[in-house]
């Protein structure tokens, strides 16, 4: 679990927890010159924090068990619902106030079965993961010319190559909030132009052969198509053949599909404030976790840290034994 981060956010709760807003946001002088407020005096406190979480594994062994008893806790599944009773029964047992479950709908999407095929020019499987919220593929399949494009800018170039092919995005990572926009509007860019699916780049900076999903969306205007992810590597020799002249065709099957809604928890906990009840600071974090890995990273991590900085204020707050604000951790689906 990531030091710096746990660090960072008990400093800034403790300053919020422990002062007064006029004091974050620097007083009135005589002269009118706005003073501003010294973080460096509520260093002390956050020590105190930063000290009792950083010197323990606790948060980590609670998140091992989380992962290894439940393991995927993705939208719709049982595994989820029992990760959202089993925090609500730890938080309770921390002597954390105000445990409850706020019911919420929830999408319920199922990968089903999904692979892809290389046919030209050589004959290969090619490791994938179908988009969450994709389409089906018909029940043989999509096979189809494949187009690689760098870029939006490029597929709108080429948009008269694209119809009838498969469309494959293949962007360099350059960091994640402008590179995931291909994952998200892919598909819609894709079939715009006439292509029948699309394929993305993995939106990672890394990669040894393993495939990335995650969220994908559509828009009415525009035809449904089905979208996954490959590797950084395969993308790359896609591109290079399409380089040398050379024609590229790949089998895509998805049976993908979205089940009825699922009723479900956020999971909300807290700890009221002595002076300042009706002022709250939230920390916040979702509980659910894509249906192929464990969730360590995301967003279990996340959540274990704001989970464990909620956790040490009853006992290491300052002037008695609550802080100014209402501390409040609230666990959403995304």
């Amino acid at each position: 679990m990531n030091r710096h981060l746990i660090v960072h956010s008990l400093l800034l709760a403790s300053v919020m927890l422990c002062t007064d807003a006029s004091a974050q946001n620097g007083s009135e002088n005589k002269e009118g010159n706005a003073e501003v407020s010294k973080l460096s005096d509520y260093r002390p406190i956050a020590d105190k924090f930063i000290e009792a979480a950083t010197s323990t594994d606790f948060a980590y062994k609670r998140l091992a068990e989380l992962c290894d008893t439940f393991g995927p806790r993705f939208s719709g599944t049982t595994n989820l619902e029992a990760a959202v009773d089993w925090a609500q029964a730890h938080m309770k047992a921390d002597g954390l106030e105000n445990v409850h479950g706020e019911e919420v709908m929830v999408p319920h999407w199922v990968r089903g079965a999904e692979s892809a095929e290389l046919i030209k020019p050589t004959q290969q499987v090619l490791p994938m993961l179908g988009l969450g919220g994709s389409v089906a593929t018909p029940q043989e399949g999509i096979t189809a010319p494949v187009l690689v494009v760098r870029s939006f800018e490029e597929l709108q170039q080429r948009a008269k190559e694209a119809r009838g092919k498969i469309v494959l995005f293949n962007v360099p990572f350059v960091e994640y909030g402008q590179t995931v926009a291909y994952r998200v509007r892919g598909a819609v860019e894709a079939a715009k132009t006439g292509a029948v699916a699309a394929l993305i780049r993995s939106i990672t900076p890394f990669s040894l052969r393993l495939p990335h999903t995650g969220g994908m969306s559509y828009a009415d205007s525009a035809t449904r198509i089905p979208c996954a992810a490959i590797t950084v590597e395969d993308a790359e020799r896609l591109q290079r053949w399409q380089e040398r002249g050379q024609q590229t065709t790949v089998r895509l099957k998805m049976s993908a599909k979205f089940l009825e809604d699922v009723r479900s928890h956020n999971v909300v906990a807290e700890i009221s404030g002595r002076e300042k009840p009706d002022e709250i600071v939230l920390v916040s974090g979702h509980l659910d976790s894509w249906d192929v890995g464990q969730g360590a990273q995301d967003d279990g991590g996340g959540c274990l840290q704001a989970w464990e900085a909620l956790r040490k204020f009853p006992s290491h707050a300052l002037r008695g034994s609550r802080a100014r604000r209402r501390s409040r951790i609230a666990y959403r689906h995304r």
